[in-house]
C-alpha cells in the first residue's frame, strides 16, 4: 500500500533574478516534507544566479542549500518565522 506525501503546512517564499536581470519571487505553497526541491530559477549554477532572501512561514523546519539537490551548505530556518536576507544564496530546499 503506498504511503501519502506529507506536506509542511503553509508557504515558502524566495526571491530569484531572471537572465535580464527582473526579481521575481516564488511562492511554494504546502511544499511536501522529506523531499529535496531543487528550485528551477536557480537550478543551474553556471547560467542562473542563486535565488535569494528566503522566507520560511510553514509549519517545518526548511533547510536550504547552496548547491542544486541539497548539495553544498546548508542553513536551517526554523518554522513560522525563518528568513534570511538578500546575502543568503539558494538553489534547494528540504522540508522536515
Amino acid at each position: 500500500m503506498p504511503g501519502s506525501a506529507t506536506a509542511a503546512g503553509g508557504d515558502f517564499r524566495y526571491t530569484y533574478r531572471d537572465r535580464d536581470g527582473t526579481e521575481g519571487t516564488v511562492t511554494l505553497h504546502d511544499p511536501e516534507s522529506g523531499k529535496c526541491l531543487t528550485l528551477p530559477e536557480a537550478a543551474v549554477e553556471y547560467t542562473q544566479p542563486p535565488a535569494h532572501s528566503p522566507r520560511n512561514r510553514t509549519d517545518a523546519t526548511a533547510a536550504v542549500f547552496t548547491h542544486a539537490d541539497c548539495s553544498g551548505e546548508v542553513f536551517r530556518l526554523r518554522p513560522h518565522t525563518g528568513g534570511g536576507s538578500a546575502r543568503m544564496k539558494l538553489r534547494s530546499v528540504i522540508f522536515s
